[in-house]
This record gives C-alpha cells, structure tokens and sequence, in this order.
C-alpha cells in the first residue's frame, strides 16, 4: 500500500510539472511565494503544495490535523516540492524563515521536502514546547514509521510523540552556545541531528568495534596494529562536515540579511552598528561564494556571527537599552564555540599574542599539549598565510570585514 502511495505522489508531481508551459519560470519572489502559504496557513495549519494534493486524500491528512490539535499550541504544516530552481533554492530552511516572516504567529512550524519523509522544524515563541521533545521526537518519528512512509505518516507520528514524555535522545546534538550562529545539522532546523549523522555515527562506531575485536583476537602484542580511519572514509567525513556547515551558514546568511532588512530606522551610535552588521554581512557572502575549503566556510561563519552580535547591538540601542558584550569565537577553533575568561596569552617563536579561547583550548595550553585546532592544508589553520590565519579568524583585528573587501582572505 505504501508503495502505491508513493507512486501516486511521483505521478501528481509528474503530471503537475508536465501541465507546465514550456520554459515557464517562477513569476514570483520568495517573499511573495511565503505569503501566499502564511496565506493558506491561516486559514488550514496543514498546507499541501497543489503538486501533492491528489496523493494525500483526506484520509491521510486527518490524523495529522489531529496530532497537532492535541498538543495544545499552534503547529503549522508544509508540504511542498523543493528544487535548486524553485524560488526558496531548494532549501528548507529559507521556507521556515520565510513563512515565520510572513505569517508572523507563534507556533510549530514544519516543512517536508515534497513526498520525502524528513521534517525539518523552527520553534517560534513557544514557550510551552519543550525543547528537549523536538530532535529525539523527529527521530523515533523516522524510525518508528519505515523507509517508504509519507510525510503525513511522519509528521502524524512526530506530533503524537511531542505529545508524550521527552524521549532519549538517539544522537548528540551540535548548537551553538547563545548569542551565536544557532549551527543546525541537516534534517533539522532548530534542535537535534540529522539522518546522515546518525549514518556516520553508526559507520565509525562498527569501524572502532571492528577494530577492538580484530585487536582482541590477536594473540601476539607485536603483531596488532593501531585503528585508523581509512582514508577514503575520513575523506567523506570530511566533505560531509563542509557540506553541512555551508548549509548552515548559507540559513544564516538568510536570516541576518532577513533581520537587517527589518531594523528599524536608527541614527547615532545604533546607526554605526547596523553599518557594521551589514558590511559583516555583505563580507560573509563574498567568503561564502568564493569559498574553497573548510576554512573559508569558517571564516564565513565568524563574520556573521560578527554582523550578529552587531546587529543586536543596534538593536538594542534603538531600543534605548545598553548592548549587551558577548565573548568572541574560539581563535584556535570556532567550531568549538565562545571564548571564555580574559584573553590567552599564547607565546611562541619569539612572539606573544593575546587571544579569545574556549576552555577545552585553555586547559591544553596550560597542560602544554596541543589544542584541537581546526585543520588546514598542513597541520593547523594557522601554519597557512592566509587572512584567517594571519589573525586567528579576527581575533587580533577589527579590520576583518573591510579585509575581505579588499580581497585579501584570497591571498
């Protein structure tokens, strides 16, 4: 049955993209395409794309409608096909942010990609939702209903799972700490792990089991070997990690861009820092364009955390409250999260920088070992000569957007 299911819904978006002029093009803009569904969303918290509206009769979306009437607080639904073509470039999250926008309503919102069965999911203002329900509910959702169940199969069993008790949760989970970049995994939007993480997880940890049983099982010390991930697997973790943290950043790039666009007018010293915000911001899209590894996708980061945090300082200032400081990112990393305490100071060669560390950094340094920077072409980031490497990310600069402009992160 399931397989007819999912037949039926090839065949409606099969037939809706055939009933296409030829050459047609999107007329209208992303902000257009949000509101028309913040539109049908007022009216019917479940919105099916017209692509997918024969393939989900009645009888399937009842239970969803039902699930989410039962937890109490407002769940928005949306199914709707999703291309690189399309007016939200494909990506879930620019829906999610967009929609939000537009319907502007505290609630649960949810997106699926068409008929795929992955939900990804934004929390907006909704205090009675407790957090901790969201990543282990999506995730049992998945497993608990197959391979081949439809969305309305997925979100019907999400939602009567947020309606119980907070589940275990399956993965770790990766954010950032508050008043940064909120870093979201694939297959999720505001809290919890993707699918594919799941995968890589469970592909390392039968590598390392596989690894101890082969060392157990040999019976002379001198004949075992040291585990290694081969190299083919480190590689495509590698890619995956890059992968995930362009999508992440490209959202926020979106949604800082989104949240300039909607700052009030403001003059004096709030004027100065939504300029700041926006040359952060317009720097992070020049890096993010041009990026050619890890580094550059970091880099990107760092400075839209940057416009962030200047951004809220402008805020805060035509709100007429004080800016609130917040810790810089971790030099050595980024990735690791925010500094903590006062500056490091770090001697080597003949040199002493002070810089903004996380914990895990300051206590390898104080241990004399060295700490987990994030890896370059040979050895540290900051054996490069590159700009992220000649000022550990900003740390020692306040120049670092103006430097991207001038093209110096190319050097």
């Amino acid at each position: 049955m399931k397989a007819r299911y999912a037949l039926t819904l090839v065949v409606a978006l099969v037939l809706s993209i055939a009933a296409l002029p030829a050459g047609a093009q999107p007329a209208q803009t992303p902000a257009e395409r949000a509101r028309e569904i913040a539109t049908a969303l007022a009216k019917d918290p479940l919105y099916i794309d017209p692509a997918y509206q024969s393939g989900l009769p009645q009888a399937l979306r009842t239970p969803v409608k039902e699930k989410a009437a039962a937890l109490g607080y407002p769940v928005y639904t949306i199914i709707l096909p999703l291309l690189p073509s399309d007016v939200f470039q494909g990506k879930e999250r620019n829906v999610l942010t967009l929609v939000i926008d537009a319907l502007r309503k505290p609630g649960l919102y949810v997106v699926f990609d068409g008929g795929g069965r992955f939900p990804y999911y934004e929390a907006n203002d909704v205090p009675q939702l407790d957090p901790k329900k969201l990543s282990p509910a999506r995730t049992h959702a998945l497993d608990d209903t197959g391979y081949d169940a439809g969305p309305t199969e997925v979100a019907a069993r999400f939602y009567e799972l947020l309606a119980g008790p907070v589940l275990p949760t399956a993965t770790r989970k990766t954010t950032s700490k508050e008043g940064g970049i909120p870093f979201r995994r694939d297959g999720e939007s505001s809290d919890g792990t993707s699918a594919l993480d799941i995968v890589l997880a469970v592909v390392l940890a039968l590598l390392i089991l596989l690894a101890l049983v082969i060392g157990l099982r040999r019976r002379s010390p001198a004949g075992r070997k040291a585990f290694t991930i081969p190299p083919h697997v480190a590689a495509t973790v590698a890619a995956e990690r890059r992968r995930r943290l362009t999508k992440e950043t490209t959202a926020e790039l979106t949604r800082l861009g989104s949240d300039l666009a909607a700052l009030p007018t403001v003059a004096g010293e709030g004027l100065r820092h939504q300029q700041l915000a926006l040359d952060a911001h317009d720097a992070a899209g020049r890096v993010l364009d041009a990026s050619r590894d890890l580094v550059d996708v970091v880099g990107a980061m760092v400075l839209l955390d940057r416009g962030r945090q200047e951004y809220a300082a402008a805020q805060a200032v035509a709100a007429g409250r004080k800016a609130v400081d917040v810790q810089p990112l971790c030099a050595f990393n980024p990735l690791h999260g925010r500094a903590v305490g006062q500056l490091t100071r770090v001697e080597a060669d003949g040199n002493t920088l002070e810089l903004p560390l996380c914990g895990d950094c300051k206590r390898a340094l104080k241990n004399k070992t060295a700490p987990a920077s994030l890896p370059g072409d040979d050895g540290p980031y900051w054996h490069g000569d590159d700009l992220w490497a000649r000022t550990f990310f900003g740390a020692i600069t306040d120049d670092l957007p103006a430097a991207v402009s001038r093209g110096d992160y190319r050097s």
